[in-house]
Order: structure tokens, then sequence, then C-alpha cells
């Protein structure tokens, strides 16, 4: 058991390719929590198992959070170590927010979801 995440894209059809998938990258996690609770009002917690949209704005401010080295430690029972400073997930993580920009270019929506 633990935390598991996704990110995907959907064309115009409907049709979802995987752009990324993350295993206990509770830095991730919180920041993805911070933006849910943002845009949907409700807790932190109800992300689990549930599916959010990305925008171009919303990529762009993780990019530079990520490169800052500033993904906020995140604890919860099913999250992990801290994974806040990881090189290989920071290079996984931009490498996921570029694809993801370039998904929203060509005219597809990017979506993050999470599982504990």
């Amino acid at each position: 058991m633990g935390l598991d995440q996704y990110a995907h894209r959907q064309d115009s059809n409907g049709e979802d390719v995987e752009l990324a998938e993350w295993r206990k990258h509770n830095a991730l996690q919180g920041w993805m929590e911070k933006l849910w609770t943002l845009k949907t009002g409700k807790p932190a917690n109800d992300l689990n198992c549930e599916v959010m949209q990305l925008t171009a704005e919303d990529l762009e401010s993780l990019w530079a959070v990520v490169e800052a080295g500033d993904l906020p430690v995140t604890q919860g029972f099913f999250y992990g170590a801290d994974s806040s400073q990881d090189e290989w997930r920071k290079e996984k993580d931009l490498k996921f927010i570029k694809e993801a920009l370039e998904a929203i270019d060509e005219g597809d929506k990017v979506f993050y979801s999470c599982w504990w």
C-alpha cells in the first residue's frame, strides 16, 4: 500500500495517454493537494481517487516550484519519506511538465490523479 500518482493527457476524442506515474512522491502530492483545495474548496484528502485537470498556468507554477527545489515536504500515512529534494524526481517532474505543456499546446487536456 502507498501513494500512487498518475498524469495523463486526453485528446478531443476522449482517448487517454499516460504522461507520468509516481510512487510515494509526497512532495508533489502536497503541491497537488494545495492546488486541489484552491480549485475546488474541498479538503486535501478529497483528492484521493479523484481526477484534477491541470491548466498551462498550473503547470507553469509547478515548473517554477520544482525548478527552485521548493516542493513542500508533505506527510501522510501512505506517503513515504520526504521526496522533496530527490534529484531524479526533479528531472522526472520537469520532463512531465514539459510534455504536459506540449499536450495542452496540441489541444489536449491534462489530468492528475492519485490513490492511497
